[in-house]
């Protein structure tokens, strides 16, 4: 009877505690995809799964990214919170300790930009109208996001940084945005294309 109890509590005992760091490797996640699931290797051969969202903060080099941006095979350390789902986490956060391919270097950012908090908001649609200082998106809701685009907003083309230029109308996009002391919506980060696909 005892020994059955120690069977029972072994796979409990292996899921990392809530808040706890878990190093690995990602083996994949979901792409592109504002939210979805990812899953790590560990050096002693666990696998772990997450859930991530726009919430989810992923840091590289000390640059804010989204999950979408991710290589699979990636060194990765992941801060989670358990869900009701004993096999699936929460991932509050990635912080990646070493790439699987290199990675273009973003764009310097002025200091009006390293001041701005990083955007809680994010939007998924197709873009309306296009202007210079301004996007439009519409959204499978139906509804319409109007979002300003600012000097230091970063353009992620299939991963790669491209310029301004490359936006264009009927694109659809994911943008990482957050509001402005006048409350308006401005875009930090434009993301589109087949985002590394996992193989």
């Amino acid at each position: 009877m005892r020994f059955l109890w120690v069977l029972l509590l072994c796979p409990l005992a292996a899921l990392p505690q809530d808040g706890a760091r878990v190093s690995g490797v990602l083996l994949e996640r979901d792409a592109p995809a504002v939210s979805g699931e990812f899953s790590i290797r560990t050096p002693d051969n666990q696998v772990f799964r997450y859930r991530f969202d726009p919430q989810t903060r992923v840091d590289r080099d000390g640059f804010t990214l989204v999950v979408a941006l991710l290589h699979p095979g990636d060194k990765v350390d992941v801060v989670s919170d358990r869900l009701p789902h004993a096999d699936l986490r929460y991932a509050l956060a990635v912080y990646v300790t070493l790439s699987a391919a290199p990675h273009p270097a973003p764009p310097p950012r002025d200091s009006a930009f390293e001041d701005r908090p990083v955007g809680d908001l994010s939007f998924s649609g197709t873009i309306s109208q296009l202007s210079g200082a301004r996007v439009v998106l519409q959204m499978r809701s139906g509804a319409r996001q109007s979002i300003v685009l600012l000097k230091s907003t970063r353009y992620f083309d299939t991963g790669e940084i491209v310029d301004a230029a490359a936006l264009k109308p009927n694109m659809r996009v994911f943008v990482q945005a957050g509001k402005s002391l006048y409350g308006e919506v401005e875009a930090y980060q434009v993301i589109w294309g087949q985002i590394l696909q996992p193989k």
